[in-house]
């Protein structure tokens, strides 16, 4: 009998023949998972009609704002969303993207209502970016607060001497080399750096008074850097309300009108590719390519 063209192929090219069946069986795998995961896993209140809650989940160090901005710009242009909360579990953030999320919740809170709840940390750029909600709800043990700026600079000079590692990089001007690890900072060096973080600090104040309508100078005076429970914010006037996400999502519902019946949004949905779902994240190359000081919200 006269062996089918498929057949022949098979026999011809077994390599290729081999990896297309693997490809075959890894997408209709990934087609069953994605079935799986929209019938079981995904939340599908996205996909009712009538109103809507949406969350914005800010977890972990803020160090690229840019799917979280994206979502909650996501959630300003979809018109069934009549209120949103932001769940906070975060240390705090670096200077920038920090400052992005916050103008991001600012503007959201002009079209909705909008209620911060604090999960187990809530500090420094973490409270930065809940200071534009019209209500904030922490829990009486969150760590929250801790309103303040800093910058980690080492010298490894003396380091870089006992393993014969000297600095020959030439530099343009004289701050170019400011916090390099190699020497001790000069004091010109000291100001520089001192000045860098005060008008930092200072921008941090004044927002978190413009977010939270309070005066400057009550800011001010609990803007050292001191860390509180959520029992000891709700005293200072930092925090409104002391419950969890259920009493943030209560007060949304009393501040909106919104039913217990309406569904929530939430986001950001992380966005992983195929191989990475299949394999997992696995990397040998270490990241060394950053600034060697970074001002942080913490």
């Amino acid at each position: 009998m006269e062996k089918t063209s498929q057949n022949k192929f098979s026999q011809r090219h077994p390599l290729i023949f081999g990896f297309m069946l693997i490809i075959a069986a890894v997408v209709i795998f990934m087609m069953a998972m994605a079935v799986f995961n929209f019938l079981f896993l995904e939340d599908r209140s996205r996909f009712r009609t009538g109103e809507k809650i949406g969350v914005v989940n800010i977890s972990g160090l803020i160090t690229d704002s840019r799917e979280i901005v994206d979502w909650i710009n996501e959630l300003k242009r979809n018109e069934s969303v009549k209120g949103v909360v932001l769940r906070i579990n975060s240390p705090g953030g670096v200077v920038g993207p920090s400052q992005e999320v916050y103008a991001a919740v600012q503007d959201l809170a002009r079209t909705r209502t909008v209620v911060a709840s604090m999960g187990a940390m809530a500090a420094s750029g973490g409270y930065y970016v809940a200071s534009p909600a019209h209500q904030i709800v922490a829990n009486p043990g969150t760590l929250t607060a801790s309103i303040g700026v800093k910058a980690t600079l080492t010298n490894m000079q003396e380091l870089m001497r006992k393993i014969g590692i000297q600095d020959q990089a030439i530099y343009s001007g004289e701050f170019k080399d400011a916090g390099t690890v190699m020497r001790p900072m000069t004091d010109r060096e000291k100001e520089y750096f001192q000045a860098l973080i005060d008008d930092m600090h200072d921008q941090f104040v004044q927002d978190v008074a413009q977010g939270r309508n309070m005066a400057l100078e009550e800011v001010i005076a609990l803007a050292d850097g001191r860390a509180m429970t959520g029992r000891q914010a709700y005293q200072t006037g930092l925090v409104d309300v002391l419950g969890g996400m259920n009493e943030a999502l209560e007060l949304l519902r009393e501040l909106t009108g919104i039913k217990e019946s309406a569904g929530l949004l939430e986001g950001p949905v992380q966005k992983v590719s195929l191989v990475r779902r299949i394999l997992g994240e696995f990397s040998l190359t270490p990241d060394f390519a950053g600034p060697r000081w970074i001002f942080t919200y913490e």
